[in-house]
């Protein structure tokens, strides 16, 4: 069973960063280019919504319009890990983040829709300070 763990979440004021990371594990040994790596979030009230997405497969990104360039995605030097740089953060960006994994296998999918992916973590909060 395919695990998700994501840290990195913080207080921090406006225009400051953090760094996510999102460790992935039960996934089979060399087959973790068979996922399509996700970053959701959902603040207080509101639904779900995308915010960046990272095709294993076609080392491909997507993001939602409301964090290009300030976000990146990336997939981490230590095994299963993907990580989601956030830099300028605003207080709207204040949410509980949460990492997922789609089953694109091989394929150059980044689905921004949630019921897509198989696998969740079980977030980590990101707080902005005005």
């Amino acid at each position: 069973q395919v695990q998700l763990v994501e840290s990195g979440g913080g207080l921090v004021q406006a225009g400051g960063s953090l760094r996510l990371s999102c460790e992935a594990s039960g996934i089979l040994s060399g087959t973790f280019t068979m996922y399509t790596m996700g970053w959701f979030r959902q603040a207080p009230g509101k639904d779900r919504e995308f915010v960046s997405g990272l095709n294993l497969y076609k080392s491909s990104t997507a993001y939602a319009d409301f964090v290009k360039g300030r976000f990146t995605i990336s997939k981490g030097d230590a095994r299963h890990t993907v990580y989601l740089e956030m830099n300028n953060l605003k207080p709207e960006d204040t949410a509980v983040y949460y990492c997922a994994a789609d089953r694109t296998y091989y394929t150059s999918t980044i689905s921004q829709i949630e019921s897509s992916y198989d696998y969740w973590g079980q977030g980590t909060q990101v707080t902005v300070s005005s």
